[in-house]
């Protein structure tokens, strides 16, 4: 809902209904934008916190049933301006704040930033749908009546910003395997014959100087490869055909159109590959199993033989991660 949608919520707005699957709750107020003057009455399903929050701005303004729940208007644009500017003042830069850029500011500003935050981040979207709700009925319901909206809005500037983070990384990886740096893994093959025909198609072209161009020319050579990542929290999976996709056929989908990264064995998918930047979290993973579980004199002996098959599959994907770091290492000292 927008400010001036929330502006015109009065005392009794709040409906309910209890269904077979759950309750649900919806606001009756008023559509401001893009209609007539004094807008068009209208009605969003919302969550039942939104829903209580709103009963209890009732309870507190002490309101009679019909009037305005929010009788001062929302001042933020003033307030944000005012933060801004005690920021970037003397007062904020002695201690240490980092200044806010200028120009308009309002909440779309802050949609955009974290947008960029999650679709850089590892589960980052289905976290957002989750949070927002997308994957309940009630917003579901709520959709269907009325498409778009900033949550909508919101979730279409993270799909965008995923699908920018998805290229730069097939990229990035694609100028890795050009310096000699191949990916590990069980998935690397079918990664490096991918590069190979970027290399083919490259050289089909005159040769030039590089410039802005060449580097527009790979990325959109490396789309579609982009458009199949999926980025684990310590792999990369190239989700290319269901039917190979290890987590599909242990969760019995081998049809679904994504994979299932929280069940993801990458050590041992056909499509999974492993990157320097993930040898880290493989380490960690080994320390942890080591001093968690290898590390417990009680530890009963068909759990300690897990344990141990797990901290040696973690070991073989940083020995696998090292041996593509040094085959680079050697290529370039000859």
């Amino acid at each position: 809902m927008r400010n001036s949608e929330l502006a015109e919520l009065t005392h009794g707005c709040r409906r309910s209904e209890d269904r077979a699957y759950g309750s649900r709750h919806w606001l009756d107020s008023r559509r401001v934008k893009g209609e007539k003057f004094g807008g068009v009455p209208d009605s969003w399903v919302v969550i039942e916190d939104v829903h209580r929050a709103v009963g209890a701005a009732e309870a507190l303004n002490d309101t009679d049933l019909g009037d305005l729940i929010f009788l001062v208007a929302n001042n933020s644009t003033n307030r944000y301006t005012a933060l801004r500017d005690w920021i970037n003042g003397p007062l904020g830069q002695h201690l240490g704040l980092t200044p806010i850029p200028d120009g308009p500011v309002h909440p779309r500003a802050l949609r955009r930033t974290l947008a960029l935050s999650i679709a850089q981040r590892p589960h980052g979207l289905l976290a957002t749908k989750w949070h927002l709700k997308h994957v309940s009925v009630a917003t579901t319901e709520g959709y269907t009546a009325r498409p778009g909206g900033h949550q909508a809005a919101f979730l279409a500037e993270v799909r965008a910003e995923e699908e920018v983070e998805h290229t730069r990384l097939t990229v990035a990886a694609y100028h890795d395997y050009q310096q000699g740096a191949l990916p590990s893994g069980r998935g690397a093959r079918d990664l490096v014959a991918a590069f190979q025909n970027v290399d083919q198609s490259l050289a089909g072209h005159d040769p030039a100087p590089a410039t802005v161009a060449d580097d527009r020319r790979v990325e959109k050579l490396l789309k579609t490869k982009a458009k199949t990542l999926h980025i684990g929290v310590a792999n990369y999976c190239w989700f290319t055909d269901p039917a190979k996709a290890l987590c599909l056929t242990m969760a019995g989908t081998p049809n679904a159109s994504e994979p299932l990264l929280g069940m993801c064995d990458s050590a041992r998918c056909p499509q999974a590959t492993h990157h320097p930047q993930h040898r880290q979290a493989w380490v960690d993973h080994a320390e942890s199993t080591r001093a968690v579980f290898l590390g417990n004199p009680r530890l009963s002996a068909p759990e300690r033989q897990r344990a141990q098959q797990t901290h040696e599959r973690s070991m073989r994907i940083v020995e696998s991660i090292d041996a593509a770091v040094a085959t680079e290492e050697a290529s370039s000292a000859q």
